[in-house]
């Protein structure tokens, strides 16, 4: 057994000022010296960026962030456009995602067969005729990822977080979210009519004439409507106890004989006594609308449902009718070319597998040791943190730093790649591949069911632009794709690093200890490892958080929301607060020498507002306001700023200064 005291005193150590060999004098450009930084630090850093630059007509958005994912898919597709001209052993990775990269840019093939790959599953939609009949077909495309009134998967117990189990989640709607359902405000009812007009063409492409695929899209609409009242809203999601219901199959069983869970789960090849039922009003309504919805309107909407799923695999009318509803939500001007649209689908369909060919062209070992560097200082200055809580009593303390201690690191890629040997691709079959794909990842998670966790497995492909922490697993992952600048330079100096990648690290420990993360303790279980007392005061301060960015604005009148937002502005808060502490603790934090005129804290935070160099179109804009659970860039970098002291003395920010916040009402949690 690991002694936990010696553990953590060897843990809180003095961070080691070791340094890569030489570093740049990276200049931060774009500074508008005519703000003041107090007023808007977002603007004062990025804000002739922000005025000069044009978002491409392809997408919704330019800059940092999210939208590296843009010049990370030219990157892979040079990738794919290589490996897919050359000549490649018959099952090895460069055969499939090669292979899978051409069968996706071969249109003339795919316009040729237009809708004839689905054509098999809209006859057999035609051909149900009960509602048995109907799950049995749900059940049989569910196991492709084909999905529709049901949601299953296989992840570990929230209540033992070392076993995996069945979950089930709400689901059935093609609108973002339930309250699209609802809402009156003139640009979610535009939203609302562009969905019908699609749904529409959809049918119309499939053979209904204007007036039946008119009548159709409403049936589709109104189901859609009926499923979206049962639905839990996105602040209601975030309750972690209320989100998880275990119950036997025997009792399910019993309670919703038109679902048939019995029958159900056999169908999806799922052995299992239990199942949690994340959200179980949805299934509650669904069991009654099997019963008195027509089964006519059932086949109409599952035919809506498959089309609208292989849309944009389907000939280039299909494609053109789901991007047109797409641009409504987006703001996008024109489709992104097929080649970025096949680079995307290689990355979802055989993401490790392309992933090898990136890391192995683009990500050194020794960002990887320089980054495994980075995430073990700001771990231990936020151990250091804690220690100072004026609010925490000393056991709960205790009990942080060990949950903190016990957080596995993963850095760049997996340490075992995922085995694609069962999955069938050819050059002249995009639509089968994507089948076979879909098939053999069904298959992968249908195998963890009832069986040990396994903490190696990884949730994002390494070129992906983002990072995340996994509660159930108490781990922290940075892929490939975010370990580049403006985040992580591996010769740039310490405050770049810190204040950019330094942040995001900061930023995913803490979200083991926001709202959420807050009820799981050191092995991923939801189990309470706080003093009642302690947890009252902690969700004060989350509170405070809540009310600050329920003030914010954007696109003049849209307010934040706080409650759908904590989580990621608690980790706002504290990343950049333990960044900076980390940071102080090196050599270059220590000193005041200035690099392009700028001392190293100013440098710090002008890297905050560096990673957060964005614009967005204002329908994205709205549309990550209604459904995103960070804020706007803007707000991940004026919104913490307001509480970090440091930035305030680094910048001279004054009481008349837009962004002064009283030192007193300044937030602290961790």
């Amino acid at each position: 057994m690991k002694n936990i005291e010696i553990l953590i005193i060897a843990f809180v150590t003095v961070i080691s000022c070791a340094s890569p060999v030489e570093k740049e004098n990276v200049v931060v450009t774009g500074i508008d010296s005519s703000i003041r930084p107090g007023d808007d630090f977002f603007r004062y850093v990025n804000g002739i960026w922000y005025d000069s630059i044009k978002i491409p007509p392809s997408q919704s958005g330019v800059g940092a962030y999210m939208f590296m994912n843009h010049p990370q898919r030219l990157r892979l597709q040079k990738i794919l456009d290589s490996v897919s001209k050359s000549k490649n052993s018959k099952g090895s990775v460069g055969q499939k995602v090669g292979d899978f990269y051409a069968s996706g840019m071969d249109t003339t093939t795919i316009n040729q067969r237009g809708y004839d790959p689905i054509k098999p599953l809209l006859s057999q939609i035609e051909d149900i005729r009960d509602t048995p009949s109907l799950m049995e077909f749900v059940a049989k495309e569910a196991k492709v990822y084909n999905n529709s009134i049901i949601a299953f998967w296989v992840s570990p117990d929230n209540n033992n977080s070392s076993i995996n189990i069945a979950h089930v989640y709400q689901t059935g709607i093609g609108l973002p979210d339930r309250d699209y359902y609802f809402a009156t405000e003139s640009t979610i009812l535009g939203m609302q009519e562009a969905y019908k007009k699609y749904l529409a063409k959809l049918f119309q492409l499939t053979g209904s004439s204007v007036e039946e695929a008119k009548n159709h899209a409403i049936t589709v609409y109104d189901i859609e409507q009926h499923l979206a009242t049962s639905h839990k809203t996105k602040v209601e999601l975030r309750d972690v106890h209320a989100n998880y219901n275990k119950m036997s199959v025997g009792e399910l069983s019993e309670k919703h004989r038109n679902i048939g869970w019995a029958k159900l789960l056999n169908n999806l090849d799922a052995k299992t006594d239990s199942i949690d039922v994340a959200q179980p009003a949805y299934y509650d309504a669904l069991n009654e609308l099997l019963k008195t919805i027509p089964i006519n309107d059932w086949r109409v909407y599952l035919k809506a449902k498959t089309i609208a799923n292989y849309a944009n695999d389907l000939s280039n009318h299909f494609v053109e009718a789901s991007f047109e509803f797409t641009r409504v939500l987006s703001g996008q001007s024109v489709s992104e070319t097929r080649s970025e649209k096949m680079a995307s689908a290689v990355d979802h369909y055989l993401g490790e597998a392309l992933g090898q060919l990136y890391v192995r062209k683009y990500f050194p070992e020794d960002a990887k040791k320089r980054m495994l560097e980075l995430v073990n200082n700001v771990q231990k200055a936020y151990a250091i943190r804690i220690d100072k809580l004026d609010w925490m009593s000393d056991s709960t303390k205790q009990k942080a730093k060990e949950k903190l201690s016990f957080m596995t690191k993963k850095i760049g890629y997996p340490d075992t790649w995922k085995d694609y040997s069962s999955v069938i691709i050819a050059r002249d079959t995009y639509f089968e591949n994507i089948v076979s794909a879909s098939a053999a990842e069904y298959q992968r998670q249908l195998s963890k069911l009832n069986k040990p966790v396994d903490k190696s497995e990884w949730f994002t492909t390494p070129p992906t632009v983002t990072a995340y922490n996994n509660p159930l697993a108490n781990e922290i992952v940075f892929p490939a794709g975010i370990l580049q600048p403006p985040y992580f330079d591996n010769n740039a100096d310490d405050a770049l690093n810190y204040g950019g990648i330094g942040m995001v690290i900061g930023h995913e420990i803490t979200h083991t200890f926001d709202d959420q993360g807050a009820q799981f303790d050191k092995d991923g279980t939801v189990r309470n490892w706080w003093t009642d007392n302690d947890y009252e005061k902690f969700k004060m301060r989350i509170q405070q958080v809540v009310d600050r960015y329920n003030t914010f604005t954007v696109l003049d009148s849209l307010y934040i929301n706080g409650e759908m937002t904590v989580g990621e502005n608690t980790a706002d808060i504290a990343g950049i607060a333990v960044a900076y502490d980390a940071f102080k603790m090196t050599k270059e934090g220590q000193d005041s020498t200035k690099i392009g005129g700028y001392t190293p804290d100013q440098r710090f935070f002008l890297s905050v507002a560096r990673i957060w160099r964005v614009k967005m179109k204002d329908e994205f804009l709205h549309l990550w306001i209604k459904n995103n659970p960070h804020s706007p860039p803007v707000w991940r970098v004026n919104g913490p700023l307001m509480n970090i002291t440091p930035f305030y003395e680094a910048f001279d920010v004054k009481p008349q200064d837009h962004m002064f916040v009283p030192k007193e009402d300044r937030i602290t949690i961790w």
